[in-house]
């Protein structure tokens, strides 16, 4: 194993030759350099691992020497070394984007900290990782065998999502795929657990159930709402729960997490069934019933499936009695975002706003469309960077930021997650079928019951029908559904690719997130 190569740049050196010593005894290659001048001249010829530099030199001082440092090698990680307390001269040296701010006297340990932390951080970090997972997997492998209740779902669910994001900083590949693997056997016995007890959920006299999306705004969003400050309600559409965290990440120097709770989609887990639920506060079949005008049946083609969102939600808030103002809006690209912040005064004298941005499920879809996307998120990891990419660019960020320094309640929260599908299942149908991957409707279907989840009856699941003899069936894990024509064509098109509408934890165990302002 190659020894890492350090620059020491000191006017003390000879001092400082007991820690040189240790740290060779270490593995560490060290070079010495009394002055600025000189260091910045070796560091031209040839690259370090990392610089170990003194503020306090004649001639060059350590910033300027550092400000040269990171012209020649902005990639080198410099550890300032200082006798000095003053804080303007740590705010230039953090400024400056060093690795490290250490205060003479130094010892030698304090030094070989300093190293093994930005020159091992990913080695050590693996290993930790690799023996931390190892002690896990068998506590999650017990719970999934165990699992009898939907909180222990969402416990199994939240315990895989930390991993999946903990393995991040991994660089043993391995894990992941073990990992990868234990998510699969999860998500067949929640596919089971759900399978059995989904319409029981259903029935006003069960007990033990879950929050359902129907019953978000009534039991959680409504009893927040105050006459002294504003509540948004921030939707992000098609927002699985790893991406979300991996996007609060970004907000914790703005926002602290005061409630955290899961609540699951309805099914089928797509936009139509799952946020309309969500804003009229009523099963599909009753949206049906009392709005038939305002439920676009979901064998037509294109869009316009939630135009009346809005309407929706309006008489959701009549039926509840609430005397309030509120708003709504949806946001589809970054010029939309910007008005809505433009116009945030206006927002602030309302008891509730509800935003709705769309960005991930587009990206979701242009995923599957176009292949530079799909190379770009080409894993759920990737997918989590592209998000968080969008994320910090997004208007919803700046949003967020400048709310932070008001008195408001923050809500954020999604309408179904996706999952990566590669496990095509044979469909047939007439030209009525629903088109989507994960759920089918449509009155001459042929599946293998067995493959799939059904509901012969669609009242019993409270889902319209468009003819007397329709039924629903439900992909499971990470199964899609093909029709049996150009079987191969579509399986190879889909496969990969990232679906929602069907049974898994990603697509129905959701965030709902209250945040409080740290700035205020």
């Amino acid at each position: 194993m190659r020894r890492p190569k350090i620059l020491w740049v000191d006017d003390e050196i000879e001092v400082l030759k007991p820690h040189i010593y240790f740290l060779d005894e270490k593995g560490y290659d060290i070079e010495t350099c009394s002055n600025g001048i000189d260091a910045v001249d070796l560091i031209r010829k040839q690259p370090y691992d990392l610089i170990l530099l003194d503020e306090h030199m004649a001639g060059l001082s350590g910033i300027e020497t550092l400000r040269l440092i990171k012209e020649a090698r902005p990639e080198t990680p410099v550890v300032m070394i200082t006798k000095s307390e003053e804080e303007n001269i740590m705010d230039a040296a953090i400024g400056s984007e060093i690795a490290d701010y250490l205060i003479k006297p130094v010892k030698p340990k304090q030094i070989l900290l300093a190293l093994k932390k930005n020159l091992e951080q990913k080695r050590l970090v693996t290993e930790k990782t690799t023996i931390d997972y190892q002690q896990e997997f068998g506590n999650i492998t017990s719970m999934i065998c165990s699992a009898a209740t939907y909180t222990d779902w969402i416990e199994i669910y939240r315990k895989i999502v930390f991993w999946d994001i903990e393995l991040d900083k991994s660089t043993e590949s391995g894990l992941t795929e073990i990992l990868y693997k234990q998510d699969y056997e999860a998500n067949a016995a929640f596919c089971r657990f759900v399978t059995r007890n989904y319409l029981s959920w259903l029935d006003p006299d069960t007990k033990e159930k879950p929050l359902l999306s129907h019953q978000l705004m009534q039991k959680k969003i409504f009893p927040e709402i105050s006459s002294s400050e504003p509540l948004f309600l921030i939707l992000i559409d098609n927002l699985r729960y790893d991406q979300w965290k991996t996007i609060q990440a970004e907000l914790s120097d703005y926002f602290r997490v005061k409630d955290e709770t899961m609540y699951y989609s309805i099914l089928p887990t797509a936009t139509q069934f799952s946020r309309n639920a969500i804003f009229s506060g009523l099963m599909p079949l009753s949206i049906y019933q009392t709005m038939h005008d305002m439920w676009v049946p979901d064998n037509i083609a294109g869009e316009g499936k939630n135009e009346f969102e809005e309407e929706f939600l309006r008489r959701q808030i009549i039926r509840n009695g609430l005397n309030i103002r509120w708003s709504y809006n949806k946001i589809s690209n970054s010029q939309e975002g910007k008005k809505i912040n433009d116009h945030l005064d206006s927002l602030m004298k309302n008891h509730l706003n509800i935003l709705v941005y769309n960005f991930v499920d587009i990206l979701s879809h242009a995923r599957t469309e176009i292949g530079i996307i799909r190379d770009l998120a080409s894993d759920e990891r990737a997918f989590r960077s592209l998000t968080k990419s969008w994320f910090i660019h997004s208007s919803l960020y700046d949003l967020l930021k400048t709310i932070a320094a008001k008195k408001v309640k923050v809500a954020v929260t999604t309408d179904h997650g996706t999952i990566r599908v590669n496990n095509p299942i044979k469909v047939t149908g007439d030209r009525e079928t629903s088109p989507n991957l994960r759920y089918k409707t449509g009155r001459s279907l042929d599946y293998d019951p067995s493959e799939v989840f059904e509901i012969r009856n669609p009242e019993k699941a409270f889902l319209p029908k468009t003819n007397i003899s329709s039924r629903y069936i439900f992909a499971m894990n990470k199964d899609y559904l093909v029709y049996h024509n150009n079987f191969n064509q579509y399986a190879s098109y889909y496969r990969d690719t990232f679906q929602h509408g069907g049974i898994s934890m990603q697509e129905m165990i959701l965030p709902l997130t209250f945040l409080e302002s740290l700035q205020l």
